[in-house]
């Protein structure tokens, strides 16, 4: 299941998430962002393990500037409420479930 984030519910769904969270900085108008949305799509369905979402970065300017983002695809993996794996840019899948799996 792929999660959709934004102020409302980031807190709870991802810092108070019992699981780890791999979350999706993205924006509409961004190319890359468009070529990444189907692997994070697979492993959202795929994995079982973590919660996979999607933050868009328009809709959420003060979460992406309190986690420092600064360029589109950026992905952050969330374990206990901490920031514990990023990767910024398109990646291929491999690339992106290695940051998951040393951050886990």
């Amino acid at each position: 299941m792929e999660y959709k984030f934004d102020e409302s519910n980031f807190k709870q769904e991802v810092l108070d998430s019992d699981k780890p969270v791999l979350v999706d900085f993205f924006a509409t108008w961004c190319g890359p962002c468009k070529m990444m949305s189907p692997i994070v799509k697979q492993l959202a369905e795929d994995r079982t393990d973590i919660k996979v979402g999607k933050l868009d970065i328009d809709e959420c300017l003060n979460i992406a500037q309190q986690y420092r983002v600064m360029s589109v695809p950026t992905f952050l993996v969330f374990k206990n409420g901490q920031v514990a794996g990023k990767v910024v840019g398109a990646v291929s899948r491999t690339e992106l479930e290695n940051t998951i799996s040393q951050a886990l």
